[in-house]
């Protein structure tokens, strides 16, 4: 269970936008779901597998927190991680939070969990009814460093566009009346986008700056979705057009 928790903490809390995580889980599956604050960036996970602790909807809040406790040398080898449960009004047994104990038994901590109703008011279900995916890429080291590259030299720019031109992905940073960058991100592409829209050039750097496998999706109708494939989780980050 220690794997799958450093994983969520490092592709939620690790890129400074998520601070609160929905566990749904059964028997079967287990899903994340998390909003960040301002909604630039909706996330939607699934285990490869499941957590048995993890049946029942639960949040995980304060996750630098968890991540502090998670990275403490006393849990490194042989800790006893375990999950809490209590019984809840209805007679049913849900999990309440994670205990730690290093493997002598003389350094603990308790990290509680969010009840399904609070958890269920401060994130309500998020429907993503899907789009047509206009240009689908698996983006290069080279190119993500680009980006990098771009996104430094610009810094004052918190947008960028995505534009198809000549069967190439092209990345705008600001326009001619000011400091401006361009480059190629992808080429030989297949599909055409025929929208500007915008996109945070800091969160889509942050997402592709996680470990794991990646896609990247461009929709015309306004959305754009990264893919992070860790070994262990399928980390969906949806990421809503911005106003230019």
């Amino acid at each position: 269970m220690k794997d799958h928790l450093l994983d969520i903490v490092q592709h939620t809390h690790g890129l400074g936008i998520f601070d609160l995580v929905k566990i749904t889980g059964t028997e079967d599956s287990t899903t994340l779901d998390a909003i960040a604050e301002n909604r630039v960036v909706i996330l939607q996970a699934k285990l490869k597998g499941s957590i048995g602790e993890f049946v029942g909807t639960f949040g995980m809040p304060n996750l630098s927190k968890l991540n502090t406790i998670l990275n403490i040398p006393e849990y490194k080898e042989n800790a006893v991680i375990s999950v809490v449960t209590t019984v809840s009004s209805d007679g049913e047994t849900i999990p309440a939070g994670i205990h730690f104990e290093n493997k002598v038994g003389d350094f603990k901590n308790e990290y509680r969990f969010m009840g399904a109703k609070v958890i269920n008011d401060k994130l309500p279900d998020v429907k993503f009814k899907g789009v047509k995916w206009n240009v689908d890429i698996i983006p290069s080291v080279v190119n993500i460093q680009r980006l990098r590259y771009q996104a430094a030299a610009n810094n004052e720019i918190t947008t960028f566009i995505a534009k198809t031109d000549n069967g190439s992905l092209k990345f705008f940073l600001g326009d001619a009346a000011s400091h401006a960058g361009s480059f190629t991100f992808e080429s030989q592409v297949s599909g055409t986008l025929s929208r500007a829209w915008a996109w945070p050039v800091n969160a889509v750097l942050a997402i592709l700056s996680l470990s794991g496998d990646k896609t990247f999706k461009f929709s015309d109708e306004g959305a754009a979705m990264i893919t992070v494939d860790s070994g262990l989780i399928e980390y969906n980050y949806i990421i809503p057009a911005q106003s230019k």
